[in-house]
């Protein structure tokens, strides 16, 4: 990262003294909010926050409906888009409209709505607690799942007035559905179909370079990322994103910082692009939370956070040791896309998940796919979105 940095400041200095005139073009939605991406493709956006049990508010994000669809016209249905781990709902949205989940959805008129996970950048308000405190960061995927995913559901449904609606969640944001849908009843009723992109519940097998984090031990990982925010948007990322990914030359350079924990497929990446995907790739989790991925890798269980002692433990889940969750409880249709090449939900974790699902509706495995493909590649549209569509049309005429 320093390097890039570097070898940026070393480009202004160059571009400056010799006379440079005609850069390199940036995308503009590299320096856009979500709401500013949303209108800027002539699609209407409304924005709401919304207040979890334990006092997180979240914002979430709405296209009602597509560029070409009336505004009087009634939704198909509603369907939900949850992000994986760091990231946020901008994922959903940072391709072309022909090639973003979101906006190909709102075109075929569903009513789309996007989340934010607890601690990201669109999501770091509290009632009480100030993002500067460690109170604010004591929190997992336990905690999106306990509390984030059941407040946004329930706020999405009493605004629309729909019962049920379908869920896709990419990554992390198939481990908090799994979690939700199997320890909540009544929450799992609200969901039509499930879409798991990239699921990840074990990590047993995972390749990535997260999985050095489980080689130390938490105070060491405490000691180099502190015990608040990890992998936070910064001004030096935005200034790589805007200043030196949107020229050819570092394009290979930036596709392994941006991709160093997922895998990078350059040929399936629309390069053009990738000052968008770096300046809206990080948006920042809790330490707490890598801590849980560390402890993830290490058990190879799917469980929840161990809070370091028996007498902590007894506090938050009346019992010494976390409790494993069970996903066999969970009766929502679930249909599967996964990746050959995916170091983060590898193949053999997936493998093992799929006998526990059960009422798997659908499963695909994509040879070539890593685990940004899945919204990031230029084939995801063919590949993945089409099938998912066709799955959503068929439930709705049933």
């Amino acid at each position: 990262m320093w390097q890039l940095l570097a070898a940026a400041c070393w480009m202004l200095i160059l571009g400056s003294t010799c006379g440079f005139k005609n850069g390199p073009i940036t995308n503009p939605e590299a320096n856009m909010n979500i709401s500013q991406i949303i209108s800027y493709w002539g699609y209407p956006c409304e924005k709401y926050d919304v207040v979890t049990k334990d006092g997180y508010i979240l914002g979430i994000y709405r296209i009602p409906h597509g560029r070409q669809c009336p505004s009087g016209t009634a939704p198909k249905s509603v369907v939900y888009l949850q992000h994986g781990l760091v990231t946020s709902a901008s994922n959903w949205i940072c391709n072309l409209p022909n090639n973003s989940l979101a906006f190909l959805l709102a075109d075929h008129g569903y009513d789309v709505w996007m989340g934010n996970s607890r601690g990201n950048t669109w999501s770091r308000k509290h009632l009480k607690l100030s993002p500067k405190s460690t109170e604010y960061w004591a929190f997992s995927f336990d905690e999106m799942a306990k509390y984030d995913l059941p407040a946004t559901l329930n706020f999405i449904t009493e605004k629309t007035g729909q019962e049920q609606l379908f869920y896709v969640g990419h990554s992390q944001g198939t481990t908090i559905g799994f979690i939700a849908f199997s320890t909540n009843p009544e929450l799992a009723k609200k969901i039509k179909v499930f879409f798991a992109l990239a699921p990840v519940v074990t990590v047993k097998y995972n390749q990535s370079p997260i999985k050095k984090l489980r080689t130390l031990p938490r105070e060491a990982i405490k000691v180099f990322f502190g015990d608040k925010a990890f992998c936070s948007h910064t001004f030096v990322r935005h200034f790589l994103a805007t200043k030196v990914c949107n020229q050819k030359l570092f394009h290979h350079v930036c596709s392994n910082v941006l991709f160093a924990f997922t895998g990078c497929n350059p040929k399936n990446l629309n390069m053009s692009r990738l000052d968008v995907y770096f300046a809206e790739s990080s948006e920042g989790t809790s330490v707490q939370n890598m801590l849980h991925w560390a402890q993830a890798a290490n058990s190879g269980q799917f469980q929840a956070f161990d809070w370091g002692n028996s007498n902590q433990n007894m506090i938050h889940f009346n019992q010494s040791a976390p409790p494993l969750y069970n996903v066999t409880k969970m009766e929502v249709p679930t249909a599967v896309w996964n990746g050959g090449q995916d170091i983060l939900a590898d193949p053999k974790d997936v493998e093992n998940l799929l006998p526990k699902i059960s009422n798997l509706i659908y499963h695909k495995w994509i040879p070539q796919y890593n685990h940004v493909d899945f919204y990031l590649g230029k084939d995801a549209s063919q590949k993945v979105y089409q099938d998912l569509i066709n799955l959503m049309e068929q439930y709705l005429q049933n």
